[in-house]
């Protein structure tokens, strides 16, 4: 939350775009979106109410192979904020999916959207709390409410005893342990940025060198 997805993902759509290639811009609060298996179910807020954890990941994956074959078929570079962890997968840890079910459900999904030849951009910082306690400063008391009252709701966080802003913070070491991890064993081309120092000119020079586009300016 607040690592700068949506940032990163406007500045990537906006290089190639100069660069003269059709860029398709996909953010997380899209809708319909692409590939979120939740947005079919009745509460998508709260997927464990409708499905199993092998049910989501199921329906997931059937969401990006579809993606993936409308990719191949069309000319824009889609640029996609968030969804690999952020989104379908977060939900299974929500969901306390057991770790082999969201190890087998990453490992399917690169081989997915390997035909893409994508660049998977990992934005983390090294203190997982003061992350968590900058953004939540940032985006205030409501904001702060919204995500403990949604997330620590979840049966993960249930039958961990995740309270208040201490729970979500402590549910966020848990994520970052688990994408640390998915991340390190993913085969595909991708690029890890440690962004706590909001160096973001740094941070776009790396993508760009990544992405084999001329900085500008």
């Amino acid at each position: 939350m607040g690592s700068g997805k949506s940032t990163i993902m406007r500045f990537i759509a906006g290089c190639l775009h100069e660069a003269g290639q059709r860029a398709l811009p996909i953010h997380e609060r899209t809708a319909p979106h692409p590939v979120r298996a939740t947005d079919e179910l009745e509460h998508w807020f709260e997927p464990w109410r409708d499905a199993t954890p092998q049910h989501l990941a199921t329906r997931a994956l059937s969401r990006w192979t579809a993606f993936v074959e409308a990719g191949q078929r069309g000319d824009a570079i889609p640029v996609m904020d968030g969804q690999l962890f952020h989104g379908d997968l977060t939900h299974l840890l929500l969901m306390e999916a057991p770790p082999a079910l969201m190890f087998d459900y990453a490992d399917a999904l690169a081989a997915v959207i390997a035909p893409l030849d994508p660049l998977v951009i990992y934005l983390w910082q090294n203190d997982v709390e003061a992350a968590v306690r900058t953004v939540c400063a940032e985006r205030g008391p409501a904001w702060i409410d919204y995500q403990v009252n949604w997330k620590l709701a979840a049966p993960y966080c249930e039958r961990r005893g995740y309270k208040d802003l201490e729970g979500l913070i402590a549910l966020y070491r848990d994520y970052r342990r688990l994408t640390d991890a998915l991340f390190e064993r993913l085969p595909l081309v991708k690029l890890a940025i440690e962004n706590s120092a909001r160096n973001w000119p740094a941070y776009e020079g790396q993508i760009l060198r990544a992405l084999r586009l001329a900085q500008s300016g």
